[in-house]
C-alpha cells in the first residue's frame, strides 16, 4: 500500500498547480512513498491534456463539472490508493520534511483525526492558527473580539505559541492529511458546501467523533494567499458570496432548534444590512474595485436567499447537493 495519497482540486490554476507539481515531484524520499491525484473541476481550457503529458507520474481525473471543494476532494480520494490523504490546495508548494512530519506525527497518534501545519504566504507572514468553531458568541467581528477578551486566558494556553504542537478547533483546508480510517468515519468531505466552510465543516465532525486537531508549527508549506480564487472581479465577488452562504449551511448543519433559526435570521438581517450599504459605496465609487465587487457580492446574496425561501433550504444552488433536494 502506498503511505500517502496527495489530493488536488483544480479550476483553472494552471500556472500555481504547475509549482505545485513541481515541488511535489522535486520530493524523492526513501521514508515513506506517496501518489499525487489532480482532480480538475471542468476548468474546460484543454490545458488539462497539456499537463497530463508534463506530469506523467500524476493522475488526472476530469470531474463532470464545476461542483466544488468538497466533491473534487471525495472524487479524488475515492480512487486513492494511500494509507494517508493529504489534501492540498494548488496554489501551495511543500517539501520533503513537511510531508514527513505530517506523516509522522499522524502516524504515531492515532487519536490525531487531522494534522497541519504552519503556512507562509508570498509576503512571508503566517496564516492565522488561532481558529475556533463559529457559534452565537463569534457571530460577528465585534462579537468575536469580545468572545477573546472573555476567554483570553483559556485561548492563551490553548495555543501556547511555545508549543510545537498546538490544538485549534479547525484548520484550513489548503492542508488537510487525514488518515483513510478517520476519513471514512466521518464519510468525508460535506458536499452542501461548494466552496469555504468545509473545512471547519470536516474538523467539527472529527472533534464530535473525539478525535483531536493537530497544528505543527513547527514545519511550514507556502500557500499563495487567493490564487485559487481571485481571478477576476466577477470570481472574487462569486467567492466572498459562497463564505457567506456557507455560513449558512454550517450552522443548518451544526445547529438545531431556537438556536439555528436564531442565529440564522441574526445572519440574514445583518448581511443584508451590510453588503447593501457595501453595494451603495460601490455604485457611488463604481472605479474602485474593491467597492465595486460589493454589488455583485449583494445580487448574488439576494439570488441565495430568494432560492432559499423557494427551495426551503440553506445548501449552496452550486453543490450537487443542492440539486438532489
Amino acid at each position: 500500500m502506498i503511505d500517502i495519497s496527495i489530493i488536488i482540486v483544480n479550476y483553472k490554476s494552471w500556472s500555481e498547480l504547475n509549482n505545485c507539481l513541481q515541488s511535489i515531484i522535486a520530493i524523492n524520499s526513501d521514508r515513506f512513498t506517496l501518489e499525487t491525484i489532480v482532480v480538475d473541476n471542468e476548468s474546460n481550457d484543454y490545458k488539462i491534456n497539456e499537463f497530463k503529458q508534463l506530469f506523467p507520474t500524476v493522475t488526472f481525473i476530469e470531474n463532470s463539472g464545476n461542483n466544488g471543494f468538497a466533491n473534487g476532494c471525495n472524487l479524488g480520494a475515492s480512487i486513492a490508493k494511500g494509507k494517508y490523504l493529504f489534501f492540498l490546495n494548488p496554489d501551495t508548494v511543500i517539501n520533503e520534511d513537511a510531508v514527513f512530519k505530517l506523516w509522522k506525527t499522524s502516524n504515531e497518534n492515532s487519536n490525531y483525526g487531522i494534522v497541519s501545519c504552519r503556512q507562509t504566504n508570498e509576503n512571508y507572514g503566517k496564516y492565522t492558527e488561532i481558529r475556533f468553531f463559529p457559534s452565537f458568541f463569534t457571530l460577528f467581528g465585534y462579537s468575536r473580539v469580545i468572545y477573546r477578551i472573555v476567554n483570553y486566558f483559556h485561548l492563551n494556553n490553548k495555543f501556547n505559541f511555545h508549543k510545537e504542537i498546538v490544538f485549534p478547533d479547525w484548520v484550513t483546508g489548503a492542508a488537510v492529511f487525514i488518515s483513510k480510517e478517520w476519513f471514512a468515519s466521518v464519510n468525508g468531505w460535506t458536499e452542501k458546501y461548494w466552496l469555504y466552510f468545509e473545512d471547519v465543516d470536516l474538523c467539527k465532525k472529527i472533534k464530535e467523533n473525539n478525535g483531536e486537531i493537530c497544528l505543527i508549527r513547527t514545519t511550514n508549506i507556502f500557500h499563495k494567499h487567493g490564487g485559487s480564487t481571485r481571478i477576476n472581479i466577477k470570481t472574487k465577488a462569486l467567492t466572498k458570496t459562497e463564505v457567506l452562504i456557507s455560513k449558512h449551511v454550517y450552522f443548518s448543519e451544526h445547529k438545531s432548534g431556537i438556536t439555528k433559526h436564531l442565529i440564522q435570521s441574526l445572519l440574514v438581517t445583518s448581511l443584508l444590512f451590510e453588503k447593501l450599504t457595501l453595494a451603495i459605496l460601490g455604485l457611488i465609487f463604481f472605479y474602485i474595485p474593491k467597492l465595486k465587487v460589493n454589488i455583485f457580492i449583494f445580487i448574488n446574496l439576494i439570488k441565495y436567499y430568494i432560492n432559499a425561501i423557494s427551495k426551503k433550504t440553506w445548501i449552496s444552488p452550486r453543490s450537487v447537493k443542492y440539486l438532489q433536494k
